[in-house]
């Protein structure tokens, strides 16, 4: 792989930008692999790179059913944080956004990481107190977060209307939270696992497993069998669809969580906004337009599109906050499928079925953990063992009721 730079770019465009070398390779599945992942999300590319970078398994393939980054990966909100309550949480996504930090240098790849804050507002006195235990908790789980007043808010978000029909009473912030470039997430580790000699298999849907006295030993796809000493699922809200086709059950409920951008416009919201009152996070992507997102539709769902009562719900929550982008033209919309599980925590490491890994029960919080996700993954699966940080994610809580309940921190009720 030649690495992006500079006199790379300006050569390039030298020439009119043609004949660009292809930035991964689209492989054709072999017989037989080491480790099979099957989906190449952001979770399913940082898991295949993170064995080929730091375990040396380099006879790896990512399977997907449709194209690379289609599903959550490109289908999310964007928004990169690790302000979460309980220490198992704050250490895991502490760990990602420090990996995000320098992604773009390990990937050689620019992510666009724009660490601009995220500050979520209360509402009322009894909100405002539970944002200051939130902010202690995360203070003391050793992460940045610092209480703003009314006053404050006004200064760093003028636009904002702190008389809305609930009043802004404060809130707090993760200065290094912000946004990223989710396509260029995936890209990046495409790229860079490519390199390293990972295979990534496209139009590649995995129907089934073969499984042998409790056992993995392959997969089963539309384009033939695949063996595999090791399988991992990183399928985001169809992973209760392939455990099943596997013979164990995962506590998920897959729904469809909405987002939309408006037309683009000069630079105005140089933050993330998030109201888990009024029920709507916001931010201004690179390109101008204004990304939203709220709450999920309320009912179970595999399709990638929303209904529009709670499009306008979001919109109406949206306008009550900034009526100054009441005149705004929605531009587009489109769906995600999160995989919500009972205490808002995902599900990793191993499974029932000897060899065979999940990582999944993400929800909302997916794209902010994929690179340690991917980490910790790898780790699991060369081990066998979960990894020290996930230790705590394992399937098995749900039987010993050690749940780790972080739907507060999932920013909006879902």
């Amino acid at each position: 792989m030649r690495g992006y730079s500079f006199s790379t770019v300006f050569g390039r465009a030298l020439r009119g930008h043609r004949r660009w070398p292809a930035a991964w390779r689209s492989a054709e599945p072999a017989r037989a692999y080491d480790v099979v992942v099957v989906g190449a999300g952001g979770h399913g590319l940082a898991t295949a790179y993170y064995l080929a970078k730091h375990h040396g398994i380099t006879n790896v393939a990512v399977l997907e059913k449709g194209w690379l980054g289609g599903g959550n990966t490109g289908r999310n909100t964007q928004v990169t944080r690790s302000n979460y309550f309980w220490p198992q949480s704050a250490a895991f996504f502490e760990r990602s956004l420090e990996l995000y930090e320098g992604l773009s240098r390990e990937l050689n790849f620019n992510v666009m990481l724009s660490q601009r804050g995220i500050l979520t507002l209360a509402h009322s006195h009894h909100e405002m107190e539970a944002l200051r235990r939130w902010t202690n908790a995360i203070r003391i789980n050793g992460i940045d977060s610092d209480v703003l007043t009314p006053a404050e808010i006004g200064k760093l978000v003028p636009l904002l209307n702190l008389d809305a029909r609930f009043p802004v009473h404060g809130g707090f912030i993760q200065r290094r939270g912000g946004i990223s470039r989710h396509d260029a997430v995936a890209w990046g580790y495409a790229r860079a696992a490519s390199a390293l000699g990972v295979h990534i298999v496209e139009q590649c849907e995995v129907t089934g497993f073969d499984i042998d006295q409790g056992k993995v030993t392959g997969v089963t796809t539309n384009r033939g069998s695949i063996a595999a000493d090791r399988v991992c699922i990183c399928v985001a809200g169809h992973t209760g669809v392939l455990a099943a086709k596997a013979g164990f059950r995962v506590p998920i409920t897959s729904m469809a969580l909405q987002a939309m951008v408006s037309e683009p416009l000069k630079p105005c919201l140089d933050t993330v906004v998030l109201s888990p009152v009024i029920h709507v996070y916001v931010s201004q992507s690179d390109r101008g337009e204004l990304v939203i997102g709220g709450g999920a539709d309320g009912y179970g769902s595999y399709a990638q599109r929303g209904g529009v009562p709670l499009l306008e719900e979001n919109l109406a929550a949206l306008i009550e906050l900034f009526p100054a982008f009441s005149r705004l033209r929605l531009m587009r919309q489109w769906a995600g499928i999160v995989d919500i599980t009972p205490d808002t925590t995902p599900i990793m490491g191993p499974t029932p079925v000897r060899d065979l890994y999940v990582s999944g029960g993400w929800g909302t919080g997916g794209y902010k953990a994929i690179p340690a996700g991917g980490e910790t993954m790898a780790h699991t699966i060369v081990h066998d063992a979960p990894h020290p940080l996930i230790a705590d994610f394992g399937l098995d809580r749900f039987e010993t009721g050690a749940l780790i309940d972080e739907g507060a921190a999932s920013g909006v009720s879902h």
